[in-house]
């Protein structure tokens, strides 16, 4: 049988002290505690703190990654300011066209998708695209709505569910200019989470029929089918990532005020992770299950605070003599 020197190359260190600055992936063993060890990434995904936002604020729109994320819109009262994040600190962005609060966000940093919303005390068929500096008007929704889901880029967009006079059903596909029909979701959704791509979009909680839900829908670029059930029931929640590594964290259902739950999808089901630091619901997010950015959200009139999630490195024991 192979031994680990034929395998890598290379002897396992016999050390009597842990090594000051692994790198990963090395094995050493430990004289003094008879441990082999092993410097890796951890199996438990965790939460730690990040830069505040300069605007504190809920019912914000979001996208873009941990380390290139975008701020747009909310409640503080309603606003139309827009915040970039580097992965330390925010800074300010241009301006949406309008004020605009409880709309969805897809896309890029720097090729932003933001769309529906409240503007004026009505509810908002807008879309709106950025390209890293300012907003330009894009193509209107063919359902004007508001707490809507939304995934994909600014040029294979989606937007589902949502509120407007009854929750919707109705599911619309954006090609950069204009959007049209996609296969509507089974039930009205809103205040839900979301993720994915234009042809792989995940759509989960919400209210369903006035109801907190554990409700998942997996759309395939033509139509929704039922998925694996969230462990808690929840509306006013965020996600993202991918249809089949998909992360959701916050919200609040009666007559809890907001979560600090979260889970993590695999295309099948559900399992609960580490809770974020601070518990809350109306937040936005970005990012993947790996990496992903959690921001604004409650108590009213808005909270500054961001959250950053990761598998930290660690030392793992692999085997005692």
């Amino acid at each position: 049988m192979s031994d680990y020197k034929e395998i890598k190359g290379i002897k396992v260190q016999d050390l009597s002290a842990d090594p000051p600055a692994p790198f990963a992936g090395q094995v050493w063993y430990n004289s003094s505690s008879n441990n082999l060890k092993y410097f890796g990434v951890s199996s438990v995904g965790s939460w730690s703190t990040g830069g505040n936002l300069s605007t504190g604020r809920l019912y914000l729109g979001g996208c873009g990654t941990q380390t290139a994320g975008l701020a747009f819109g909310g409640r503080t009262p309603t606003t139309n300011v827009t915040e970039e994040y580097n992965g330390t600190a925010w800074t300010a962005g241009g301006n949406l066209p309008a004020a605009n609060e409880r709309l969805a966000g897809a896309g890029t940093q720097t090729a932003g998708l933001a769309t529906g919303g409240e503007e004026g005390g009505s509810v908002a068929a807008t879309t709106s695209e950025y390209d890293g500096s300012t907003w330009t008007s894009g193509g209107n929704l063919g359902t004007a709505r508001e707490f809507l889901g939304a995934a994909g880029t600014q040029t294979a967009g989606l937007a589902f569910g949502g509120e407007a006079i009854g929750t919707q059903t109705a599911t619309e596909e954006y090609d950069g200019t204009s959007w049209t029909a996609g296969g509507a979701l089974p039930t009205g959704q809103q205040k839900l989470g979301d993720a994915g791509t234009q042809t792989a979009a995940l759509a989960f909680g919400g209210l369903l029929g006035g109801t907190d839900t554990d409700v998942t829908n997996e759309y395939n670029g033509s139509s929704w089918a039922a998925g694996g059930v969230l462990n808690t029931s929840r509306r006013n929640l965020s996600g993202t990532g991918t249809q089949t590594a998909g992360l959701a964290f916050g919200g609040a259902t009666a007559p809890t005020p907001a979560f600090s739950s979260t889970e993590e999808y695999n295309g099948t089901a559900w399992t609960t992770t580490t809770n974020m630091n601070t518990a809350r619901a109306d937040l936005a997010g970005a990012g993947t299950q790996t990496a992903g950015l959690a921001f604004g959200g409650t108590p009213s009139p808005g909270t500054q605070a961001t959250e950053e999630f990761g598998f930290a490195p660690a030392t793992l024991i692999i085997g005692t003599n």
